[in-house]
């Protein structure tokens, strides 16, 4: 593993275990040039998967990136890093593991949408605004009341 801060070939593992959800494991990591430590993840990979964007793109699925989208919904709410990314983790595992190596983008935001709706109302309706591209007001109106249907207007 190459220094991130000196480029150092030969870095030494000082230490190593698993996650909290033991869906990777964390190594500790020394560079005897510049004595710099770091940390670094190694996670199962079942197979390549491929996005396949709604105008027939297709790209390399990027964990960091659906890992950002939830932080950015999740943003300034009650969520414990870990947890998000232990969703995350079980995400990742759910499109390995459907079988698929190509996965349409939509499929990945239905997935996203469900896990917020278990996780946070808010961040559920923050992602759906950008995610359904919400343009005025009324979207979300028409978006919240779909989530309550039950309750009544004035109660």
């Amino acid at each position: 593993m190459r220094c991130p801060f000196c480029g150092n070939e030969d870095t030494q593992v000082k230490d190593s275990r698993p996650t909290e959800d033991n869906s990777a494991i964390r190594r500790r990591r020394f560079c005897p040039s510049c004595s710099a430590r770091f940390t670094t993840f190694e996670r199962v990979q079942l197979r390549e998967l491929t996005v396949v964007k709604s105008n027939g793109q297709r790209e390399p699925f990027d964990r960091e990136k659906l890992l950002r989208s939830m932080r950015i919904a999740l943003r300034k709410r009650p969520i414990d890093g870990d947890r998000i990314d232990r969703v995350v983790n079980s995400l990742v595992r759910q499109l390995e593991s459907s079988g698929e190596s190509e996965i349409p983008s939509k499929q990945i935001g239905e997935k996203i949408m469900e896990a917020l709706q278990t996780l946070d109302q808010v961040a559920y309706i923050r992602y759906a605004s950008v995610y359904k591209d919400f343009r005025e007001a009324s979207d979300f109106n028409e978006f919240v009341e779909q989530l309550a249907p039950e309750a009544s207007p004035g109660v």
